[in-house]
């Protein structure tokens, strides 16, 4: 059964945000009350995969957490022979994931590093997956990182990157928090609780707007890349490697 989020629950003195062993405890409530959209967009990543995978080719999950993504593409792709390599940096979360994963994908051929995606090298990929992961990299490093995928994918690969959002008019940006910020009090987090979080956060995840995303990804290589969902200021592309 998951643990329930109340890490945040009474007055204390707020560290930045770590993915250690408390959250990766309670990570599935967590991320299910805190991020709209997200349990619609792990689903449909299967559809995805069905769509870009190629037979005998590898899937990245790169911020893999508790590998909740490669579960939905396997799901959908166990037939093609695919190789996937699922990366976080968290030693907590690289636990939890291979015992999952090892459980439900048995026969699956499966790596699950503790490595920091930066230093992971990209080949022979028909998929690679960043969901809500860009936003804890240093901003500099972000280009870096989507050229390291562009160069590892086949052709006609594709990249999903899901990310937090920000929004470049400041009506539109102070709505969509305050809508996110009704989310989580719908979903049971309290004021205090909200104002805890997002102190611990802000210091560890900076997101762009989509139009910086759309820029960043087409200075990586890409020339298709299309924003495919969104709920509040949570929000997915893809983009897709040309053929040629």
């Amino acid at each position: 059964m998951t643990e329930k989020d109340i890490l945040f629950n009474n007055p204390q003195q707020v560290v930045d945000f770590a993915f250690d062993d408390a959250v990766a405890d309670v990570f599935p409530d967590m991320i299910r009350r805190s991020v709209p959209g997200y349990e619609t967009v792990i689903s449909l990543l299967g559809v995805l995969a069905e769509q870009y995978a190629q037979p005998n080719t590898k899937v990245y999950d790169l911020g893999c957490s508790l590998g909740v993504a490669t579960l939905s593409m396997h799901r959908q792709t166990r037939t093609l022979g695919l190789k996937h390599i699922c990366v976080d940096n968290s030693e907590a979360m690289v636990k939890r994931c291979t015992s999952r994963l090892k459980r439900h994908m048995p026969d699956a051929d499966l790596t699950v590093l503790c490595d920091n995606i930066e230093d992971i090298e990209i080949n022979n990929a028909s998929l690679v997956v960043v969901n809500f992961t860009l936003q804890f990299l240093a901003p500099e490093s972000r280009l870096s990182l989507l050229k390291n995928i562009y160069n590892g994918l086949l052709p006609n690969g594709a990249l999903v990157l899901s990310e937090k959002l920000i929004f470049e008019d400041d009506a539109e940006n102070q709505s969509q928090i305050k809508w996110h910020h009704a989310f989580k009090s719908a979903n049971g987090y309290s004021d205090l609780e909200i104002s805890q979080k997002r102190v611990a956060i802000e210091n560890v995840m900076i997101p762009d707007s989509v139009e910086t995303h759309q820029l960043r990804v087409q200075q990586a290589g890409f020339k298709e890349s299309y924003q495919w969902f969104q709920a509040f200021n949570f929000a997915s592309l893809i983009a897709i490697k040309s053929s040629t």
